[in-house]
């Protein structure tokens, strides 16, 4: 009689804080113990770990690894543990600061996240930046980057798959109409990048491309070195395209002259629950070489035994 495989099962919360206690216990830390743990599981088993170890040990967990952890492991950790509205609401806030300041950070999370989970980023930072994100966005950013990143962080897109291709056919004309114009900052090309739907937006790009013979991003290359276009391409890229902007971030920060471990780190934590495995596959189709291998060949230590865990994570 053939006998049926039991999946091993995951241990309780209370055994996974019990087994963090023990690795931060005694001279030194036993990272390895931490990396059998917290890259495994998901972001409410995470969340139900912080609650039990701030229970049982008088002490939220994050400190603890704060304490613990050092250098690019420390970053990668955290922001892993962290509730992904929370991380998202810490790397906002880390992008208006002015050492720290990135509006690429900024349109990332506004448009490659669902409209809920915008909201949930925007709740999160209300409770504990005690501001909202669109006023520290307005505040420390101008002209025409505070004219697209505002609205991009405000809306709450219609997410149903329902087109309206009489509108789709009005809005693509109206786009190359102003980028024929030159015209990048203009009000309706902002609106219609801002607030229409994804599925929306894609039946607007395709006929921009079916009729005016090339894509929009290619439109928007006039000058390849003006900063404000290469955010609004890479907002189009990230609505439309998701996976295609993240392939490109990683392999800019894998393959610099000294890795972006920034760049790198954000990308694997905020990926690694939602499109990692279509990251991995269009990573492998650009660049001839799995991403794992890449992340291995670039890192070290125990920052490279994290990120390895991460990226081999089955998406949630």
């Amino acid at each position: 009689m053939a006998t049926i495989a039991v999946p091993p099962s995951v241990p309780s919360p209370a055994e996974d804080a019990e087994q963090l206690q023990k690795a931060f216990a005694g001279w030194g830390t036993n990272e390895d113990l931490i990396i059998s743990i917290l890259p495994h599981r998901n972001a409410a088993q995470r969340k139900v770990i912080r609650q039990t170890y701030a229970e049982t040990y008088g002490e939220d967990l994050l400190k603890a690894l704060d304490k613990e952890l050092s250098s690019d492991f420390e970053r990668s950790v955290l922001l892993w543990t962290l509730d992904p509205a929370e991380r998202d609401a810490f790397l906002s806030s880390e992008a208006t600061k002015r050492l720290t300041s990135s509006n690429w950070v900024l349109m990332e999370i506004a448009c490659t996240r669902s409209s809920m989970e915008l909201f949930m980023v925007k709740q999160a930072y209300h409770a504990r930046y005690k501001k909202s994100l669109e006023e520290d966005i307005a505040y420390h950013t101008t002209g025409d980057f505070r004219k697209l990143l505002v609205p991009l962080a405000s809306t709450f897109r219609y997410e149903g798959p329902e087109v309206n291709m009489t509108l789709a056919r009005s809005e693509a004309k109206i786009l190359h109409e102003k980028i024929h114009e030159k015209a990048y900052n203009h009000d309706e090309l902002i609106r219609i990048v801002t607030t229409r739907s994804k599925a929306q937006l894609n039946a607007t790009l395709n006929y921009y491309n079916n009729e005016f013979g090339n894509a929009i991003n290619k439109d928007l290359k006039a000058d390849p070195n003006d900063e404000f276009l290469k955010l609004l391409r890479s907002a189009i890229k990230c609505l439309t395209y998701p996976e295609k902007y993240f392939e490109k971030v990683l392999r800019l920060a894998i393959n610099k002259l000294g890795t972006d471990e920034w760049a790198l780190t954000r990308v694997v934590t905020t990926r690694a629950e939602v499109d990692m495995q279509r990251i991995k596959e269009q990573y492998h189709k650009r660049n001839s070489v799995p991403l794992d291998r890449a992340i291995a060949n670039d890192t070290s230590g125990d920052y490279k035994k994290m990120l390895l865990a991460l990226v081999g994570h089955e998406d949630a």
